[in-house]
Parts: structure tokens; C-alpha cells; sequence
């Protein structure tokens, strides 16, 4: 199997950076570079590049500038997705975006990690991935990372600046960091109708 396939499984691996092809994160770069340098007047052009770029894209995705990923080709959009200003993929695995997902200015979905073991980390040939999923419905606030290997349930929300590193259940808030559940989401968060102005 070559590299680029088993970097597209859907199980993490442990790999020498040094083997995984150049080429394939130069094609991102330039086509992450295209996207953040495009006429914003023009979303035909923007989304001809995000589908060149993405494994699985909708043209009901809204992707702000600027927009960094690794490969591109490991991101997965199922549906309407809203992908804030400034947010960064390490797509060194698979990352699945469920429908409905709002991710907040800056947020950062990190698949890729190194050896914990300073001998290992110093070498710098090493790296592990694991892959990411956001369920549908999932609310990631401004400036969290969510770590490889996390799956954020069905309808979440993610409080800002948090760090998560290990799974969160579907329907609660969860913030911190690292980042815990805080509570359930019931119908008392509802917003009131009559508070809705406009």
C-alpha cells in the first residue's frame, strides 16, 4: 500500500514524516493560497478551488479566508457547513464534518501529533495521526483544538478557547482545558420567539 492510501484510512497511524510525499501537501498549499487570495465577489472561482482541494465538499459550505489544511484531500464535508475566519486542518487523517456545523473564528482540528518520548519527538522524523469527526449539528466556539482521535457527538457545543482531547457526547456543552462536559442542552436554551428581532 502506498503512503497517500494509507494516510487516507480511517485508522491513526505512527509514521516518519520524512516518507509522506512533498507533493501531495504542495498541491494544498497552493490551492489553500488560491482560496485565500481570491476575489471574495467571486464564489463561483472559490468553490471551484475547495472542490479541487477537499476529499468531499457541497457548495453549501462556507469557508471563510484564510484557510490552512495539510493534504485537503483527507477532509470530508457532509452537508451545510460554516467554517469561520483563520481555522486550520491537520488533515494528516481523515477529518468528517458532519451537516449543520458551525466552526468559530480560528479553530483548529489537529489530527497530527509526535512521540511523547523526547528522544523520539527530537529526531524529528516522527509522527502520529488519528482522525477527527464532528457530528451533525456540532458548535465549535472561537479558537479551540480539537485533538486526533476525538469524535464530538450529534448536536454539541464546544465552548471557545477550549482544548479537547478526548470524546464528547452528543447534546451537551462541553468547555475547557482540557475540555469536559458541562452540562446537558435542553429545551431551556431555546431562545425565546419573542426575543427573535429580525
Amino acid at each position: 500500500m502506498d503512503i497517500i492510501s494509507r494516510i487516507k484510512e480511517a485508522r491513526g497511524f505512527v509514521g516518519n514524516a520524512m516518507h509522506i510525499p512533498r507533493a501531495a501537501q504542495e498541491k494544498a498549499r497552493r490551492l489553500c493560497w488560491q482560496f485565500n487570495n481570491s476575489d471574495p465577489d467571486d464564489p463561483k472561482a472559490q468553490r471551484n478551488i475547495l472542490m479541487r482541494l477537499f476529499g468531499t465538499y457541497h457548495s453549501s459550505v462556507y469557508l471563510m479566508p484564510s484557510f490552512h489544511c495539510d493534504f485537503g484531500f483527507n477532509v470530508h464535508f457532509k452537508g451545510f457547513a460554516l467554517v469561520n475566519y483563520n481555522c486550520t486542518f491537520l488533515d494528516t487523517s481523515p477529518i468528517h464534518i458532519g451537516r449543520s456545523v458551525l466552526l468559530g473564528p480560528g479553530v483548529v482540528l489537529s489530527c497530527a501529533g509526535h512521540p511523547l518520548h523526547p528522544e523520539q519527538r527530537c529526531s524529528g522524523a516522527y509522527e502520529t495521526s488519528e482522525p477527527i469527526t464532528l457530528e451533525d449539528g456540532v458548535w465549535i466556539g472561537a479558537n479551540a483544538t480539537v485533538c486526533g482521535g476525538v469524535t464530538i457527538g450529534e448536536g454539541s457545543v464546544i465552548g471557545a478557547g477550549s482544548v479537547v482531547v478526548n470524546d464528547i457526547p452528543p447534546g451537551v456543552i462541553a468547555a475547557g482545558v482540557p475540555c469536559k462536559v458541562i452540562r446537558e442542552i435542553t429545551d431551556a436554551d431555546r431562545i425565546d420567539p419573542e426575543k427573535i428581532e429580525f
